[in-house]
């Protein structure tokens, strides 16, 4: 993780840098061009104010002839009579062509001795004034001005540079250390990663992952106390089972060794019929993967009917079944079907005489599973607890049961998007009813 936030960091700094790089380029050539446009500007300000002065003057000062005609002196000064006798010049040396005595009056451009020059005529009714600079200077001047304006920007880059790296590491930092706490952690931690100070960009994720870590740490408890309950359960089938199978190694060949015999195979039915049940529960647990098949509830209430049918007649309980129309929905066939088995085996278990099941639609129109009875029933204070594990009713000791009929069928409807409801039926004893959402 500490490596991919490195790597993050960088390609954040990479892209951020391009972005940067490109919009300095961009500002530092549009400043350049406009810092060269405003010194031509003021070049051609100067030549014009020049020519300008000379021709209001009547002549030129000795003085100021000394001054024009310095050699460092940039600007070239030529005056002209109206009759083209030259009047006057600053001709530095090296220039071999002197300025046409008839110009066009204003700004012009001249291409003289090889060299391009700028250029501005002023005229009065006695003398034309001509001034003129060599566009290679000027540009050279106007190049260095604007270099001079645009270096601040590529000083102030490294720095910018070094503040994004910066800035980059401390937004990254809140990150940086959920990664650090999810890394220091074992594999049994599952508490929350801290939340502080992360941007809002990174907090759903990591508040998501959280409410994961969350839903994995009550599975894992829900499970952990799942293998200590049945460790439990199965300690009690299995030491009777070892008691009955030394009885019958000790018992005399005949009827004590046949009633030993039986004892043992009821023994090894009871925890075959326990195991069979921890696995439906296991199937039906939250997280359990469960199949999403069409499938007919009245279909699967007459399947169940005739799977518990042979322990019902050996109790002498009629069950009857009331399923008119097809009810089709998608679920898992094999959990639904072990619920309502797990709900008409736990009314014939527990006393009833008369068992009545019904598949059909609600109040408003969403399949339903009823079965009711006409046994002792559950008081209503018990009927929350009674979906806990192993919880057994009062007729513990004389029924048969591991305690784990009615936490299978509430963990099937469960998964199948169901609800369990338990009343009291009209025949005077339980109902239960597997709800489906209208």
């Amino acid at each position: 993780m500490s490596r991919l936030l490195s790597t993050l960091r960088g390609r954040l700094f990479a892209l951020l840098a391009v972005l940067g790089a490109v919009t300095a380029v961009a500002v530092a050539g549009a400043t350049y061009v406009s810092v060269r446009a405003e010194a031509d500007q003021l070049f051609d300000y100067q030549l014009r104010q020049t020519a300008l002065s000379l021709r209001d003057q009547g002549r030129i000062a000795p003085d100021e002839a000394a001054n024009l005609a310095d050699p460092s002196l940039d600007y070239v000064v030529q005056i002209w009579s109206v009759q083209g006798l030259q009047l006057y010049s600053s001709r530095p040396q090296g220039m071999t062509e002197a300025l046409p005595p008839r110009a066009v009056l204003g700004f012009s451009d001249q291409r003289l001795g090889g060299q391009d020059w700028r250029v501005f005529s002023a005229a009065t009714p006695q003398r034309v004034v001509q001034v003129a600079q060599p566009l290679a200077v000027r540009q050279k001047l106007a190049a260095v001005a604007a270099l001079r304006s645009i270096a601040p920007v590529a000083v102030a880059l490294p720095l910018v540079a070094a503040a994004v790296w910066w800035l980059i590491g401390v937004s990254l930092a809140p990150l940086a250390r959920v990664t650090q706490a999810a890394q220091a952690r074992g594999a049994t931690a599952l508490d929350a990663l801290p939340t502080a100070g992360l941007p809002g960009e990174v907090a759903p994720l990591v508040d998501a992952f959280n409410g994961l870590l969350g839903r994995l740490a009550t599975a894992f408890d829900a499970q952990r106390s799942f293998v200590a309950d049945a460790a439990h359960e199965l300690r009690s089938p299995l030491t009777a089972l070892k008691l009955q199978l030394g009885l019958l190694r000790d018992s005399a060949p005949g009827e004590q060794q046949d009633e030993a015999i039986a004892r043992l195979r009821g023994g090894i039915d009871r925890a075959a019929h326990l195991v069979e049940q921890l696995l439906a529960l296991a199937r039906a647990e939250p997280g359990a993967e469960a199949a999403d098949l069409p499938l007919d509830l009245a279909e699967l209430a007459r399947q169940a009917v005739a799977d518990v049918q042979p322990l019902a007649a050996r109790a002498g309980v009629a069950v009857t079944l009331t399923a008119p129309d097809p009810l089709p929905l998608a679920g898992d066939p094999q959990a639904l079907r072990g619920a309502c088995r797990n709900l008409i085996d736990n009314a014939v278990k527990y006393g009833a005489r008369a068992v009545r099941v019904s598949a059909l639609r609600g109040p408003r129109g969403a399949p339903l599973l009823r079965v009711d009875d006409d046994g002792p029933g559950i008081p209503p204070a018990d009927r929350e607890r009674v979906f806990d594990r192993f919880q057994r009713g009062e007729d513990v000791a004389t029924v048969e049961g591991s305690g784990l009929g009615l936490a299978i069928v509430q963990a099937a409807a469960r998964q199948q998007g169901a609800t369990v409801v338990l009343d009291t039926a009209p025949l005077g004893g339980l109902r239960a009813e597997i709800r489906w959402p209208g």
